[in-house]
């Protein structure tokens, strides 16, 4: 044991304050456990936190009769790396955010509360080389154990207990049963496979010219540090490279990290994983329990597995023997955090891949403006997949003026024409409409009154099934009322399409053909989405409505016809991210139409045939648009010829807000700094969840610039009076002007 007596520990509290805490070790501590990188838990306040190590200091000259002792070390080995508190370092710096929120938000929340960092022991089960051979008719008395002997049979690797829980209901006294018959046995190892099973793996599909490039180019520097961007159009294979240059990384015994927009996308990918490795897979996303969460960081932690997919969140988790990075959906605005610790995942994962010396891979059918800007700076290197995998060709996009049509329930004429023969052909078509509920808007015939929210400037949406209306900003709702609350007339009219307005219409217009909706409202129940995809992939499905969950990585080899009922809702914005992120939805739905044998087309509903959007995407291609759109931006000086932060301010009084930002602009004034200055100003939607809200917005050509001005101004910000009587907050590189 050593003395106490000049060791101080800098602890990262996660707490909004922008510092580091020094506190004295506990009594009787060990020195060889104070590492960087450790839990502690420690006094703050009238409370106690879970907060992280940064720096053991020997200081002689620190009074420490004012310091608090630590009341417990959590861990015996550190969880994060030197990279790891590394790369934490410069989020907080780059973003401008309290660091004991950056350095917690690295860990799953079952970490963060302090429970054990260590794992319980898993019994994994196995058929043994009896149960692989054994006539089923012996059996057949016993239905659950030959389910479960099939279940076990069907696996390359064993089955944990939780595993065979997932998909096995009532399973622990049949696989009990099992293994008294000695047709199953119990191991402490997930890969230990009886002598007598061939572990066979799924093939690589043969590469195409295009990809075989893409995969030479980048196993040929594995070694290094590289940023590749991945364009491949929708179909054309994106995945199999990814599988190809990991196949290459997991021969050299490293991990791998593959971050996913959609939690959507993680089974699907996961399953062609499982088929192509016998290594440990985990997943990491918010739909996993906090104990799920748990585990599978821990093991990435511990590098017991090798391949670890998740959305955002599993940015942070460590890799002990790090690899590659691969980013799918790179120009996906989830992978922006909107709340907290306002952080982009893709930025993040680029700085932490030239950090640990590795590549990493942004693959997208329609990559950002600020990435394709890279490629030109020759910072990124561009891997080009122009053409669909096997025989299928892109579809034909055409636009479908609907200006002086009696237009059905949002459908016209053609339009419907267009999908009835779709429907003859025994082929699916999928229906894109980015708006739930069954109308955006209830509005009074007799008066003009229209249902608003009390909370946010936002009217309530209509959902009717549920006799609901509900606001989507703040989740407030309230029962659909029958009668104007101005006028008293029962004259309430829905005004707009919702996905459950449209879906009522299908059933009108094509009585005689299945259809489902799939929405946020429609898949909410675990288990719901892939219930309907699967029976959209038998074919038991003629017509797919949904929204933009559809948009990306489902793959329906039978859909020739995609239609955009109502494309003209996102052509007019305020923010000059707008026409980028329409244009992108509209390649990305339109990729799912013609995926096999089949040639697909896509019909865009409008009443503005004439934009240049439109038409050039239509007649040229997204490579044209982004072309166009990074010439308007670097004529207007916008990212990413210039960077921005955007201060957001609210209050439950509406002048708190306002002052405040004031009295920022003040501080900003007293530098003379070359910055744009844009504010204060309410934001576009000036009243959400009861709050009023305002913003500034800070523009300068030259980010290093921009950031010592936001270095300069952050401690002054902490210490304004105004500045405790608002909620605020710093978003550094916004995507989202709201």
């Amino acid at each position: 044991m050593n003395s106490s007596k000049n060791i101080i520990l800098s602890i990262a509290v996660p707490i909004p304050l922008n510092r580091l805490f020094d506190y004295l070790p506990p009594d009787n501590y060990d020195l060889q456990q104070l590492k960087p990188g450790i839990r502690v838990k420690v006094p703050f306040g009238k409370q106690t936190k879970i907060a992280v190590l940064i720096e053991v200091k020997n200081d002689v000259a620190c009074d420490v009769s004012k310091l608090k002792q630590v009341d417990a070390i959590l861990d015996t080995e550190p969880l994060l790396s030197h990279q790891d508190i590394q790369l934490l370092n410069w989020a907080k710096h780059y973003y401008h955010h309290p660091v004991g929120d950056v350095f917690i938000s690295a860990f799953p929340t079952a970490l963060r509360k302090g429970k054990t960092s260590e794992l319980k022991s898993t019994a994994y089960h196995l058929v043994t080389a009896t149960g692989s051979t054994v006539d089923e008719s012996l059996l057949k008395n016993a239905p659950k154990q030959l389910a479960l002997l099939k279940l076990l049979q069907s696996q390359r690797n064993a089955l944990s207990s939780q595993e065979i829980a997932s998909s096995f209901k009532l399973w622990r006294a049949p696989l009990k049963a099992l293994i008294t018959k000695g047709y199953v046995c119990t191991s402490d190892s997930r890969n230990s496979q009886s002598s007598h099973k061939q572990i066979t793996l799924q093939s690589p599909l043969t590469a195409n010219p295009q990809q075989q490039a893409a995969i030479n180019s980048i196993s040929a520097q594995l070694e290094q540090f590289a940023v590749y961007l991945l364009e491949g159009v929708t179909g054309s294979g994106k995945t199999e490279v990814y599988l190809q240059v990991i196949e290459q990384v997991l021969a050299r015994n490293l991990q791998v990290l593959v971050l996913l927009p959609e939690i959507t996308l993680t089974p699907q990918l996961e399953a062609r994983f499982k088929q192509r490795f016998s290594v440990l897979i985990e997943t990491y996303h918010s739909q996993h329990s906090e104990n799920q969460r748990h585990t599978a960081w821990i093991k990435q932690q511990k590098g017991r597995s090798a391949i670890l997919l998740g959305t955002r969140s599993a940015l942070f988790t460590p890799l002990p023997r790090p690899g590659l990075i691969i980013l799918d959906e790179e120009h996906d605005a989830s992978f922006k955090q909107q709340e907290g610790f306002r952080f982009s995942a893709r930025d993040i994962a680029i700085v932490r891949a030239k950090m640990l010396n590795i590549p990493i891979i942004l693959g997208s059918a329609t990559p950002s403006l600020e990435s394709l800007y890279n490629v030109d700076k020759k910072r990124y290197q561009l891997l080009r997949l122009p053409h669909r995998a096997g025989n299928a060709t892109p579809p034909s996009l055409s636009l479908l003026d609907i200006r002086n049509q009696v237009l059905q329930q949002g459908f016209s004429p053609p339009l419907i024409r267009e999908i009835n023969r779709t429907l003859a052909k025994n082929e699916q078509v999928l229906i894109f409409l980015n708006r739930r509920g069954y109308a955006p808007t209830l509005i009074c015939h007799s008066c003009g009154w229209v249902a608003q929210c009390s909370r946010c400037d936002a009217n309530l949406v209509v959902h009717y099934k549920q006799q609901k209306l509900r606001c989507h900003h703040c989740a407030s709702e309230q029962a659909l009322t029958q009668q104007c609350l101005a006028c008293k007339s029962a004259e309430l009219k829905p005004l707009g399409l919702g996905t459950e307005r449209v879906e009522q219409a299908l059933h009108q217009l094509f009585p005689e053909h299945k259809s489902v909706r799939l929405d946020r409202d429609s898949t909410q129940r675990k288990g719901a989405l892939q219930l309907h995809l699967d029976a959209i992939n038998q074919g038991k499905v003629d017509i797919i409505l949904g929204t933009q969950m559809l948009a990306k990585g489902h793959h329906f080899p039978n859909v020739t016809l995609v239609v955009l009922l109502d494309v003209d809702s996102g052509l007019f914005s305020i923010d000059f991210h707008a026409p980028e992120r329409l244009a992108q939805l509209i390649i990305q739905v339109a990729g799912r139409s013609g995926r096999a044998t089949k040639k697909g087309r896509v019909i865009m509903q409008t009443r503005q045939p004439e934009h240049p959007l439109l038409n050039t995407l239509t007649h040229q291609g997204y490579q044209a648009f982004a072309k166009t759109a990074l010439a308007e931006r670097k004529q207007a000086e916008l990212p990413p010829y210039s960077y921005q932060a955007l201060l957001r301010a609210n209050a439950h009084e509406q002048q708190l807000p306002l002052e405040f930002l004031l009295a920022v602009t003040e501080l900003i004034n007293q530098h003379n700094d070359q910055a744009l200055v844009l504010g204060p100003v309410p934001a576009p939607m000036a009243k959400k969840s009861g709050q009023f809200r305002y913003q500034l917005l800070l523009q300068h050509t030259q980010r290093k610039q921009l950031h010592l001005l936001l270095n300069d101004l952050m401690p002054k910000i902490e210490k304004l009076k105004q500045a405790r009587k608002v909620r605020w907050s710093l978003d550094i590189d916004p995507i989202d002007l709201y």
